[in-house]
């Protein structure tokens, strides 16, 4: 009789990084494709949702509603309070996550599953690893500053990236064949979609991308800018966020170096353009494609993607 062999398992690690999330979807996408098993999912935010939709079996799902934002479907998510501190509630958006995964127990799901957040009032990680789902993709993806804490049993939650926004750690007892890393906080790689400015447009550029959510021309469209000069309160908090974040990021790779870690650069989009999904998962695919590639070579134990 002849023997079957089994596919190799992979524990997925899902970084944080707002709409660079996306690039998540086509990494599973290659993973899958080149015949490797998902055993097990740790994420941190925006890594806590994608992965969640794939543990309860509705990627599939995730993914079309993904492809289908534009700017007005993401403006219309956004339901900011301003008697609540000018917080992003983030209400209109899990709801259209209920609507797609349903309210599972993370102990019910087929996989293992961790989605890192932070105990404000303990001042430390917290790893879900039981209890409602969407609860814990709240508390998981609650950006300090920008989105609402998330209270649960009389604690404050906030973004698991606040200590760590690439969580190795859990994926390590379940003993899968490779331990996958997708960093979404990669050092700027000019890879991020640039547009000349109209003549006489001498806005910030943070404000002038904040704005295209309402034009209908592509053209008009403009990056969030490094250029000092053009920030806001906006692009400075979430600049001062990012830079935590990958300074978190090569402290804990220090400590628990996955097999293969994918790197996506931070500049490959704002961290608010959740309409670009098309490009941000095709990208992710064809990193994760080219770096996966490697992953069984001989020659080294550790993996980078992209090198340096």
């Amino acid at each position: 009789m002849e023997k079957v062999e089994s596919k190799k398992t992979v524990s997925l690690v899902l970084g944080s990084g707002a709409a660079r999330g996306h690039a998540h979807i086509g990494v599973i996408q290659a993973i899958e494709e080149q015949g490797y098993d998902i055993v097990s999912i740790s994420g941190c935010s925006i890594g806590a949702i994608v992965g969640g939709a794939y543990a309860t079996g509705c990627f599939d799902e995730y993914k079309e509603w993904a492809l289908s934002l534009d700017k007005v479907s993401v403006l219309r998510l956004l339901d900011m309070s301003i008697f609540n501190g000018g917080y992003i509630k983030g209400d209109k958006f899990f709801e259209k996550i209920e609507e797609i995964l349903g309210a599972p127990r993370i102990e019910e799901l087929a996989i293992d599953y961790t989605a890192v957040a932070v105990d404000l009032l303990y001042q430390k990680e917290f790893w879900f690893q039981r209890g409602d789902l969407i609860s814990a993709m709240r508390a998981s993806s609650a950006i300090p500053s920008i989105v609402s804490p998330v209270s649960i049993n009389g604690r404050k939650y906030v973004d698991g990236g606040v200590l760590n926004p690439l969580p190795i750690i859990p994926s390590v007892p379940v003993g899968a064949d490779y331990i996958i890393a997708v960093d979404l906080n990669g050092p700027a790689d000019n890879l991020a979609r640039m547009a000349e400015k109209e003549d006489g447009d001498d806005g910030p550029a943070w404000w002038n991308s904040a704005k295209s959510l309402f034009s209908k021309n592509k053209q008009d469209e403009v990056e969030a800018s490094y250029d000092v000069e053009s920030w806001g309160r906006l692009q400075t908090i979430n600049m001062m966020f990012e830079t935590m974040q990958e300074s978190l990021t090569q402290y804990k790779l220090a400590g628990y170096p996955p097999d293969l870690l994918i790197s996506i650069p931070k500049d490959i989009s704002g961290f608010y353009e959740f309409w670009r999904a098309e490009e941000l998962v095709e990208f992710g695919y064809q990193v994760a494609c080219k770096a996966i590639s490697g992953l069984e070579s001989k020659q080294s134990v550790y993996h980078s993607f992209p090198k340096g």
